[in-house]
């Protein structure tokens, strides 16, 4: 059984990541990095519970009508073998994880603090077949080797770039965790880093449950710049969690 305040961590990092069509996996592993968990045993559990949350958000995101396959393809078609890759591999480099929040402090910014004006009345832009495989590649390498899916990244992204609305990217998101998840994972088994024990099997209804709540509440409830603005949100709190972990 895990400590209650790690399953009680883990069902509101659910809920609220999942509010914007995440998986969750940056939460889960700022909050089991306090634990004393194995980086391996860590990952593994993320991805696992990535899958799960990531598919409840995603239905319930489908349902709501803000599915879009033609935003999503060009990112699935490099991101896939690129996580697989990234699982393989073993990462140590602490640096790495210096730059990677350096850049998610960058996209929260951006979140949080531009208008509404810039979503809503400015045109959508085309996005372009090869801008979007480079994408997909990149955000699918890191996400192999840390272990997460990428929509933390891919969703602020299409946001910025007005490739798609707010929601449009949360609903693709929620399919880009799940594939880059599952793909990150079969790499991570045949690079020999997939450490499964029972927390992940302990820690999932918890997630599951949550993921329901929260996921019909941002595709149904809450308003395009409500659903920006939380993802801001759920950018501080994993940014917060990982420089704490590392200064305090």
């Amino acid at each position: 059984m895990p400590p209650v305040p790690l399953l009680l961590s883990v069902f509101g990092i659910a809920f609220l990541y999942a509010s914007v069509g995440f998986g969750g996996a940056t939460g889960y592993l700022a909050v089991m990095s306090l634990f004393d968990i194995p980086i391996q045993v860590m990952a593994s559990t993320a991805l696992i519970l990535n899958l799960f949350v990531s598919s409840v958000s995603f239905f319930n995101y489908y349902r709501a009508g803000h599915f879009r396959f033609r935003l999503l393809w060009p990112f699935l078609v490099t991101s896939i073998p690129a996580a697989f890759l990234g699982g393989y591999l073993r990462l140590q480099d602490q640096v790495y994880y210096l730059l990677l929040y350096a850049v998610l402090l960058f996209v929260m910014a951006r979140m949080l603090f531009f208008s509404k004006s810039e979503e809503d009345e400015k045109p959508l832009r085309p996005l372009r077949l090869p801008v979007g495989m480079a994408v997909g590649a990149g955000i699918g390498l890191l996400s192999g080797m840390v272990g997460i899916g990428g929509g933390i990244f891919l969703s602020p992204l299409i946001i910025l770039t007005r490739w798609g609305r707010a929601k449009q990217a949360s609903a693709v998101a929620a399919v880009f965790i799940f594939v880059n998840s599952a793909s990150g994972l079969v790499g991570r088994g045949l690079g020999g880093n997939l450490v499964l024990d029972t927390l992940g099997v302990t820690l999932l209804p918890a997630g599951i449950l949550a993921a329901f709540g929260g996921a019909y509440l941002g595709a149904r409830k809450l308003s395009g710049v409500a659903v920006r603005r939380l993802l801001g949100l759920v950018l501080l709190i994993a940014i917060g969690r990982y420089f704490s972990g590392v200064f305090g």
